[in-house]
């Protein structure tokens, strides 16, 4: 190479080294070590004999610090908490994680954050706080101390500075402040939520006696009591609402059925009325799902705690109220693009109120016996980045009202951009048959000429209107909400009798509904929008192509070779070779460990494994998501790398995919296809269109669609350009029946024409049908390859029918035989797995548990017993010899037990 500058090349590469010379100084700044974090745990012993679990973080830094009390969520641990707790303490913070009772490795019944025994816990780690050489004193036994902690934690945060007066500042998030208003809305139970409650926390033995006989009783009636109510108040912060007076950052969620943004409005309202600083945070997610925003949550709160602890009054706490807000959807991940909005004072939920005029007739409608078939809004514990409610803010709308169980009253198309934030309220008049009536009041955003309805952030409010059969006015105070309404569109109010969430009356009944007022919506004119900042490549970009022109000018590009492509597996679709991978860089933990298979052309090959089988993490390797630590992946004799070319002969279809829902499905398909930059006769759209059987349904609007149509335009989606290797996981997820019935006959279709089809399903008995073969994984390792009739027809899986019972000890005395792999009882008898004929010793028989004594040699040369031979027919002669009341003995050829067999149950 010739290191020659002319003059130009000289002054330009002049300019980038000076470029670079103050890059280095900001890179050498910026990538010291932090400091190392030191943790130690230990278990603490509380003056009622429970042991409580901790974890306390500190770094070798000189001097006192402040402390941070760092809690975790229902049904979590203190492990949840521990990248957290490592990062305050690297900002300077002694911090310490608990185990709350019941959980981790605590013991000790839940209580519900009751104040005499998880509250009294925090005081006790707050003693020993104030014990530790290198915690901050504000006087002898009096630690500077923060609690912060989300949902369960974020309530003992509350009880804490409620409790103890030695805390110094707080910020719970996604939380309640009183937990019967939370649970036991206007007096209507909520029930999946409840039940979701108990289940996560180890089932209704767990907790103390008393929360488990209160939740008992409200689940059998359907109705609240006082008793129930009282209880619950007992633990909630509200209870201590005149003691909270530290400064306090709330942060709650928008897409949260659960804790919804009246609870930490009611929050705010009592703690700010005692004197003490409050800011709000609205977040994007919630317990519904959505965007959680941890990482700049947890910056927040590092600042919060900064300025309240450290007392640096030099450190920006950010506005006292901001909400998120969606703008659009990025076009690259299909991810939500999320803006801030905010204020110099907290609003509420009533600010500014807009009174939008609605029409309607008086309206009768039934609350149906067993109040069934019930409305649908959201579906509690769904979680994930995808909840419904994320969904209503990219205007999809997912809510169900059934005819005749419902009256709606309606706006006129709106002649201006709406911007809802906080609770809307109108007053109707209800009259019932029955003396109680339970109604649930939303309201939706309906698009121009009713196209499409959607409810935002999938809330409604449930009232129980008592006295109603004489007629009442009743003033309904609405989800709190932050939503745009879009000129054109109408406000629809609607009043149902039933929701699936709650508990509603069982008895059948008539509500007649009028109204009699507009709708007050509040609009929060103080609350602005941030602009859209400028891209972060507007400002790295010309200094990274500074630094790449220099490195090519000096030094010539380097490529990283690939491995070489091996033309004997080149008609392979696929071949899977010591494939490995750990959990984060572990050295012990595997997410897939030595996985090895082979897949040909035309097999339909099921991939199965109960959950944690490493099945999604081997998918995102074979699609180049994400690289193996070890092992080698083949497609077409291709090395699998992310990007490489060999990759567009595979079409994925993982959980779904996300259609514009105003198109139809096929100009969805058309734009994804452009979006691959590949010519648009390559993409053979009739023929992928053809194998998906979608009909006339492509020139429909995809919001029109059923799950089973959207299903198989995601199936034709990853079907275009007639991929050699077809990559399907969970393709049959919400279908019902015919549908997946379909999708069965469609994979079918295409493996016939000489193509590969992998899929990875739970559903046993459609892979029994789909698949030609079959890989088993358990913790990330390979238990079984071959053919769908070997591995559910193997002789070496054997059904033992039984006339009587079998104990515990005689089953024992089975699975010890030579040869006997796995015995595991079933509906039928006793499912017995043989070792494999691969993994016997050589010459080695399956042995009798007894000593046989020795026979005489036989004169003359006796002929092979061929029972001898077969070790079915040597394990029935054991299982006579121990007394097993056999009642049938043959091969079992059912999936499913053969399946669970394989892998020991544990799915």
């Amino acid at each position: 190479m010739d290191l020659r500058l002319g003059p130009r090349r000289l002054a330009a590469a002049a300019a980038v080294l000076a470029l670079l010379a103050g890059a280095g100084t900001w890179t050498a700044a910026a990538s010291d070590d932090p400091p190392p974090v030191h943790r130690t745990d230990r278990v603490m012993t509380m003056s009622d004999g429970v042991r409580v679990d901790t974890s306390y973080f500190t770094t070798d830094a000189a001097g006192r610090r402040p402390a941070v009390l760092l809690a975790h969520g229902f049904g979590g641990s203190k492990d949840d908490v521990r990248a957290q707790a490592q990062d305050l303490a690297r900002d300077g913070y002694a911090v310490l994680t608990w185990s709350a009772r019941g959980f981790g490795k605590s013991t000790g019944k839940i209580g519900l954050n009751d104040p005499d025994h998880e509250v009294a816990d925090v005081s006790k780690l707050i003693d020993w706080l104030a014990r530790r050489p290198e915690v901050q004193l504000d006087k002898p036994g009096d630690p500077r101390v923060g609690v912060t902690g989300a949902s369960y934690g974020g309530a003992v945060s509350f009880l804490a500075a409620g409790y103890d007066h030695r805390v110094d500042a707080i910020a719970p998030a996604l939380t309640y402040w009183n937990l019967a208003d939370a649970l036991f809305p206007n007096g209507v139970f909520k029930k999946l939520w409840a039940g979701i409650f108990v289940n996560s926390g180890g089932g209704c033995d767990a907790f103390e006696a008393g929360l488990c006989r209160m939740y008992e009783r409200v689940a059998e009636s359907g109705t609240p009591d006082a008793q129930a109510r009282a209880l619950l108040e007992a633990r909630s912060p509200s209870a201590v609402a005149s003691r909270i007076k530290v400064p306090t950052l709330l942060v709650q969620g928008q897409t949260d059925s659960l804790f919804t943004l009246a609870q930490s409005d009611a929050a705010a309202k009592a703690i700010r009325a005692n004197g003490a600083p409050v800011d709000v945070d609205w977040i994007s997610g919630g317990h519904d799902g959505g965007d959680l925003e941890t990482g700049r949550v947890q910056s927040r709160v590092r600042s919060w705690f900064d300025r309240y602890l450290k007392k640096d009054e030099s450190t920006a706490t950010g506005p006292a109220f901001r909400v998120t807000r969606t703008g659009g959807v990025d076009s690259t991940d299909g991810a939500a693009l999320l803006r801030g909005a905010s204020a110099d004072h907290y609003p509420g939920l009533d600010s500014a109120p807009r009174a939008v005029a609605l029409t309607g007739r008086e309206q009768r409608f039934a609350n149906p016996a067993g109040a069934g078939p019930p409305a649908v809004s959201s579906l509690p514990g769904l979680g994930g980045s995808g909840g419904l409610a994320q969904l209503s803010s990219l205007g999809v709308g997912v809510s169900v009202d059934f005819p005749g169980q419902y009256a709606a009253f309606e706006s006129a198309p709106l002649k201006r951009d709406l911007r809802i934030t906080g609770s809307p309220t109108v007053t109707v008049h209800v009259k019932s048959t029955s003396d109680d009536a339970v109604l649930f009041a939303k309201v939706y955003d309906v698009g121009p000429g009713g196209s499409g309805q959607v409810l935002p952030s999938q809330l409604v409010t449930p009232i129980r209107v008592t006295g109603a059969k004489a007629g009442k006015d009743v003033t309904i105070t609405l989800p709190a909400v932050d939503h745009q309404v879009a000129s054109g569109h109408r406000l629809r109010l609607v009043l149902a009798s039933t929701d699936l969430a709650y508990a509603s009356p069982t008895s059948p009944a008539t509500y007649t509904v009028s109204l009699k007022s507009a709708l007050n919506v509040p609009t929060a004119p103080a609350v602005k929008t941030a602009a859209t900042p400028l891209p972060s490549w507007v400002w790295w970009l010309p200094a990274v192509g500074a630094v790449v022109a220099l490195a090519l000018l000096l030094t010539g590009r380097r490529r990283t070779t690939a491995p070489a492509p091996d033309p004997a597996l080149a008609a392979v679709p696929l071949q899977i070779t010591g494939l490995t991978k750990r959990y984060g860089g572990s050295g012990e933990r595997y997410a897939v460990r030595d996985l090895s298979f082979r897949v040909e052309q035309g097999q339909v090959l099921g991939l199965l494994g109960p959950n944690g089988a490493g099945k999604t993490t081997t998918l995102r390797m074979l699609m180049g998501l994400i690289r193996p630590d070890a092992g080698e992946i083949r497609v077409f004799g291709q090395a699998i790398r992310p990007g490489a070319p060999v990759l567009s002969r595979v079409g994925a279809f993982v959980e779904g995919a996300g259609f514009l829902p105003h198109l139809s499905g096929r100009e969805n398909l058309e734009l994804y296809w452009r979006a691959t930059g590949r010519p648009a006769e390559d993409a053979h759209l009739e023929e992928a269109l053809e194998i998906a059987d979608l009909g006339d349904a492509l020139a429909r609007a995809v919001r029109t669609y059923s799950q089973g149509m959207r299903q198989r335009l995601a199936l034709a989606q990853a079907m275009l350009g007639l991929p050699d290797l077809l990559i399907l996981d969970e393709p049959t997820n919400g279908l019902d029946p015919p549908q997946i019935r379909e999708m069965r006959e469609v994979m079918i279709r295409y493996a016939a024409g000489g193509r590969t089809v992998i899929v990875s399903s739970h559903l046993l008995s459609e892979v029994e049908q789909s698949c030609t073969h079959l890989v088993v994984m358990d913790r990330g390792r390979l238990v079984q390859a071959g053919p769908v009739d070997e591995i559910a027809g193997s002789g070496e899986t054997l059904l033992v029918g039984l006339a009587g019972p079998v104990t515990d000890p005689l089953l024992e005395k089975i699975t010890a035989l030579d040869g006997v792999s796995t015995t595991t009882r079933t509906e039928g008898g006793l499912l017995v797995r043989l070792t494999p004929a691969s993994e016997r010793p050589a010459a080695d028989p399956l042995a009798s548990a007894a000593p046989v004594p020795a026979a005489p040699l036989p004169a003359d040369p006796v002929p092979a017993d061929p029972v001898l031979d077969d070790p079915a027919a040597r394990l029935l002669a054991e299982l006579v010899r121990l007394d097993v009341p056999v009642a049938s003995f043959a091969p079992y050829r059912r999936l499913e037990d053969a399946f669970l067999t394989l892998i020991g149950g544990s799915a």
